[in-house]
């Protein structure tokens, strides 16, 4: 183990989490060690909440010289699967991240279960026949003491029988569990003599049919985290008031004894991070799959063009805290932005086009404009982009009547075709609805980017393809997901589905640049003056098919402040 000395700073730039590190650090509580563990269920795919427990563990263990284990909870065969195991796994490294260990629960099933012994033996557990509702009522509320099964005082030997029968199959689901004798007058609702094993016959995705009882989440967490030597077992706030029955498990069995550290889950407005919700979504056909660009999950940001480092930067710009907040989803965005405006190359693309035709442009000429691939970044250089007399401009960006502070295209006025030239707008044809559908104009040769007429001032600057040149493509408009901060704030009998928005996802049929150096899968480029887009895995060598990553502006905080 590295020395801690790298990390000695400022103490007051310590987080809560790194501040009780450091004083197990000092203190040598673990032996300078720091290793942490990502425990997830595989009974869903992972999202953006999960995101920062990954950052979070990984990045800890990363910070001390430390390492981090992957384990799976893989205690509920009725709801998991290998789908989602693959899938976690996909997302921790597609974010950057390796683990130490890869880890499952039911790796300890027989371990626990002789550790689950060791308690009856000892007269700390029982094997309960009282129905489920009941052992339900009977613990009672915080402030009044639960009521004592009839079961709790049965001998040991009548335990140890009983729980071998439900461990050999002979009882059905539900017939009997087996309870911690802890205290049923405890504040703490979780240490009222809680559930260590239920019986469930569902055949497990890692040990078949080897096993019909299961573990509860509270029973196997802490002795998972023992067995793999986990020093800080880092989890959201909703475990706090598990920490006690965390705790006495370890006590109990005398066994090695991390620290529970908790810290705030990550809540973001316009989405909900509830599995359920987020199944129900999927299955009810509100989205089309868990990998739907306008998912929270990792592989609908994945898909939509979010980065690793976007999202590690998200992680580490929201921080942690003890207490629950809400982030707002526009600095999600803000990070994405950020991020790729460093990397995305650019090019140009018209999603609501009409027809440009310069007049006195000569009929059968196509040139080649330097294009300058980021300005961020000179060490991409230009690309050459066809320029003729039939182009395509966004239908927005021409009025007829436009308002005062207008400076884009309109008949009489001047505007530069951005890379190209200046033109004047001369006039415009439409068809038997009234909408046009063609602008005529007349460009100025001599005002060619580059050369010294270039320099001829004009307010506005539109992007343009060649309608010769171009590609077309499917471009689909993601936004988000639902029109209200918080969907969940719903009242009774009515349900969070109600708040999707409409507008989250809209196809339109684009014309695109035609030099495109790379058309794989998540190719991520910035559509000038549009927002950054990525290609799709629908996309076929016919058929392009982009996926809005985010606006180059965010428009929902300019709705926000007209509300």
């Amino acid at each position: 183990m590295e020395s801690n000395e790298h990390v000695q700073q400022d103490k007051n730039l310590l987080n809560f989490i790194e501040a009780k590190i450091e004083a197990d650090l000092q203190s040598g509580r673990y032996g300078q060690k720091v290793y942490t563990r990502f425990p997830p269920e595989p009974n869903g795919y992972l999202h953006i909440g999960h995101a920062k427990s990954i950052c979070l563990n990984f990045g800890i263990a990363q910070k001390y010289g430390g390492r981090t284990n992957i384990r799976f909870d893989d205690t509920n065969p009725v709801k998991e699967d290998v789908e989602y195991v693959d899938s976690i796994k996909e997302d921790v490294q597609w974010l950057g991240f390796h683990w130490a260990e890869e880890h499952y629960a039911s790796d300890y099933f027989d371990q626990l279960y002789a550790w689950a012994v060791q308690l009856i033996k000892e007269g700390k557990a029982y094997v309960d026949e009282t129905p489920q509702e009941v052992i339900s009522k009977n613990r009672g509320v915080p402030t009044a003491p639960g009521v004592e099964s009839e079961y709790r005082n049965r001998s040991v030997e009548e335990n140890l029988t009983m729980f071998e029968k439900m461990k050999n199959g002979e009882f059905p689901d539900g017939y009997c569990v087996l309870r911690a004798k802890i205290d049923m007058s405890s504040p703490n609702m979780h240490m009222r003599d809680p559930i260590m094993y239920r019986i469930l016959h569902a055949k497990h995705h890692r040990t078949g049919d080897k096993w019909c009882i299961y573990p509860m989440y509270d029973f196997a967490h802490g002795q998972s985290d023992s067995i793999e030597g986990i020093t800080h077992s880092i989890c959201t706030l909703e475990f706090e008031v598990h920490r006690p029955l965390y705790d006495w498990f370890c006590d109990n069995l005398h066994i090695h004894h991390p620290q529970q550290i908790e810290f705030a889950r990550l809540n973001i407005n316009y989405t909900v991070m509830s599995k359920r919700k987020l199944l129900q979504l999927v299955k009810e056909g509100y989205v089309s799959s868990w990998d739907d660009p306008r998912m929270p999950t990792i592989c609908g940001l994945r898909r939509r063009g979010y980065t690793p480092e976007s999202i590690r930067n998200f992680a580490d710009t929201i921080g942690v805290a003890k207490r629950e907040n809400v982030i707002d989803y526009s600095l999600l965005e803000f990070c994405v932005r950020e991020d790729l405006n460093k990397k995305a190359l650019r090019t140009m693309a018209v999603l609501d086009p009409v027809q440009l035709v310069i007049d006195n442009y000569p009929e059968e000429q196509t040139e080649m404009m330097d294009a300058v691939n980021n300005p961020e970044n000179p060490e991409t250089g230009v690309r050459k982009v066809p320029f003729g007399k039939y182009l395509w401009i966004e239908r927005s960006d021409f009025m007829e009547n436009p308002p005062k502070n207008f400076y884009r295209m309109s008949i009489g006025k001047e505007v530069r075709l951005k890379y190209a030239y200046i033109v004047r707008c001369d006039s415009v044809e439409k068809d038997a609805e009234g909408n046009i559908s063609v602008i005529h104009c007349t460009y100025f040769p001599e005002t060619r980017s580059g050369m010294p007429e270039s320099n001829r001032k004009v307010k506005g600057t539109i992007h343009w393809v060649s309608e010769n040149h171009c590609q077309q493509a499917e471009v689909r408009l993601f936004d988000r997901l639902f029109s209200v901060p918080d969907p969940d704030d719903v009242p009774e009998g009515h349900s969070f589905l109600e708040h999707l928005n409409p507008d989250s996802l809209k196809i339109v049929n684009a014309c695109v640049e035609s030099s495109f150096i790379d058309k794989s899968p998540l190719a991520k480029y910035q559509f000038e003056r549009l927002g950054y887009f990525c290609i799709d895995k629908d996309s076929t060598p016919e058929k392009l098919v982009f996926n809005r990553t985010v606006a180059l502006k965010d428009s929902w905080a300019k709705l926000a402040k007209q509300e």
